[in-house]
Protein backbone atom coordinates (compact mmCIF):
# COMPACT_ATOMS: atom_id res chain seq x y z
CA UNK A 1 0.00 0.00 0.00
CA UNK A 2 1.35 3.42 -0.99
CA UNK A 3 0.05 6.36 1.04
CA UNK A 4 0.26 9.97 -0.06
CA UNK A 5 -0.76 13.03 1.90
CA UNK A 6 -1.98 15.68 -0.54
CA UNK A 7 -2.24 19.27 0.66
CA UNK A 8 -4.59 21.25 -1.55
CA UNK A 9 -5.27 24.94 -2.02
CA UNK A 10 -8.76 25.59 -3.35
CA UNK A 11 -10.94 28.52 -4.27
CA UNK A 12 -12.37 29.58 -0.92
CA UNK A 13 -15.97 29.73 -2.11
CA UNK A 14 -15.73 26.21 -3.56
CA UNK A 15 -14.01 24.33 -0.71
CA UNK A 16 -17.00 22.13 0.22
CA UNK A 17 -17.75 21.06 -3.36
CA UNK A 18 -14.06 20.54 -4.15
CA UNK A 19 -13.71 18.35 -1.04
CA UNK A 20 -16.76 16.29 -2.01
CA UNK A 21 -15.46 15.80 -5.56
CA UNK A 22 -12.04 14.71 -4.32
CA UNK A 23 -13.62 12.30 -1.83
CA UNK A 24 -15.39 10.53 -4.69
CA UNK A 25 -12.12 9.65 -6.47
CA UNK A 26 -11.09 6.01 -6.22
CA UNK A 27 -7.97 5.81 -4.08
CA UNK A 28 -8.89 8.80 -1.90
CA UNK A 29 -9.73 7.50 1.56
CA UNK A 30 -10.38 10.78 3.37
CA UNK A 31 -10.49 14.52 2.75
CA UNK A 32 -10.12 17.01 5.59
CA UNK A 33 -10.96 20.70 5.60
CA UNK A 34 -8.17 22.28 7.65
CA UNK A 35 -6.77 25.54 8.95
CA UNK A 36 -3.34 26.84 8.00
CA UNK A 37 -1.59 27.31 4.70
CA UNK A 38 -3.80 24.88 2.77
CA UNK A 39 -7.53 24.39 2.57
CA UNK A 40 -7.83 20.61 2.25
CA UNK A 41 -5.76 17.54 3.04
CA UNK A 42 -6.53 14.34 1.16
CA UNK A 43 -5.25 10.90 2.10
CA UNK A 44 -4.59 8.82 -1.00
CA UNK A 45 -3.98 5.09 -0.66
CA UNK A 46 -3.21 3.02 -3.73
CA UNK A 47 -1.70 -0.39 -4.43
CA UNK A 48 1.16 0.77 -6.63
CA UNK A 49 3.27 3.89 -6.79
CA UNK A 50 2.33 4.38 -10.46
CA UNK A 51 -1.33 4.76 -9.50
CA UNK A 52 -0.53 8.02 -7.68
CA UNK A 53 -0.08 9.70 -11.06
CA UNK A 54 -3.52 8.56 -12.13
CA UNK A 55 -5.14 9.88 -8.95
CA UNK A 56 -3.29 13.10 -8.07
CA UNK A 57 -2.30 14.93 -11.26
CA UNK A 58 -4.69 12.82 -13.33
CA UNK A 59 -7.84 13.57 -11.32
CA UNK A 60 -7.42 15.65 -8.14
CA UNK A 61 -5.57 18.51 -9.85
CA UNK A 62 -8.17 18.67 -12.63
CA UNK A 63 -11.16 19.29 -10.35
CA UNK A 64 -12.57 22.78 -10.90
CA UNK A 65 -11.66 24.93 -7.91
CA UNK A 66 -8.33 23.20 -7.16
CA UNK A 67 -5.64 25.89 -7.34
CA UNK A 68 -2.57 23.84 -6.40
CA UNK A 69 -1.45 20.76 -4.52
CA UNK A 70 1.63 19.54 -2.68
CA UNK A 71 2.08 15.78 -2.29
CA UNK A 72 4.02 13.95 0.40
CA UNK A 73 4.56 10.20 0.05
CA UNK A 74 4.71 8.26 3.31
CA UNK A 75 7.68 5.99 3.94
CA UNK A 76 6.21 4.18 6.93
CA UNK A 77 3.01 4.35 8.98
CA UNK A 78 3.22 4.43 12.76
CA UNK A 79 -0.22 3.67 14.07
CA UNK A 80 -2.25 1.68 16.55
CA UNK A 81 -4.57 0.76 13.69
CA UNK A 82 -3.80 -1.93 11.15
CA UNK A 83 -4.34 0.26 8.08
CA UNK A 84 -2.99 -2.34 5.67
CA UNK A 85 -5.58 -4.88 6.81
CA UNK A 86 -8.39 -2.33 6.78
CA UNK A 87 -7.68 -1.28 3.21
CA UNK A 88 -7.09 -4.77 1.89
CA UNK A 89 -10.61 -6.04 2.60
CA UNK A 90 -12.09 -7.39 -0.61
CA UNK A 91 -9.03 -6.58 -2.71
CA UNK A 92 -7.10 -9.14 -4.69
CA UNK A 93 -3.37 -8.78 -5.38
Amino acid sequence: MVTAIVMIKAEVTRIPEVAEAIAQIEGVSEVYSVTGGVDLIAMVRVRRHEHLAEVIPGQVSKIPGVLSSDTHIAFHAYSNHDLEAAFSLGMDD
